[in-house]
């Protein structure tokens, strides 16, 4: 479990990381980069990193809460670290769409149940035809 949290972590970290660096290539091209910036950047990675490539593995597939503790969790911590990863990318984005913030929580909960819903269908569907073989 732990290795492999280690490496979703990582994965997510590089690809993060590169996807950043993509962006402000986009989108500030002429952009002079101090190094502390880096700083930022490697934050932002860290937070993707902890918060899609640990936390939802751990919660969805290691933990045993509620559904929706889980989804409060999920959201909540998502909510939080994307507002945070906005503030390290760009602190004037960050007060643009601060007062956004109870309705991006609120849409992501709305979201995160939809998915639920979809991924327990399909993970139940899987499990009938994994038993519908084994009893065959």
């Amino acid at each position: 479990m732990i290795k492999q949290l280690r490496q979703s972590f990582f994965q997510v970290f590089t690809l993060t990381s590169l996807w950043v660096t993509l962006l402000l290539t986009v989108f500030d091209p002429n952009q002079s980069i101090r190094l502390t910036y880096l700083w930022n950047v490697a934050g932002i990675a860290v937070i993707a990193a902890l918060i899609f490539g640990v936390m939802y593995d751990a919660l969805w597939n290691y933990f045993t809460l509620k559904p929706v503790w889980n989804i409060v969790i999920t959201s909540t911590l998502n909510i939080l670290g994307g507002m945070t990863m906005v503030w390290l990318y760009s602190p004037d984005m960050f007060d643009v769409i601060a007062p956004w913030f109870p309705g991006m929580w609120l849409l992501s909960i709305v979201l995160h149940i939809l998915a639920f819903y979809f991924y327990a269908k399909m993970d139940n569907k899987k499990k009938v035809e994994e038993l519908n073989r084994i009893l065959k």
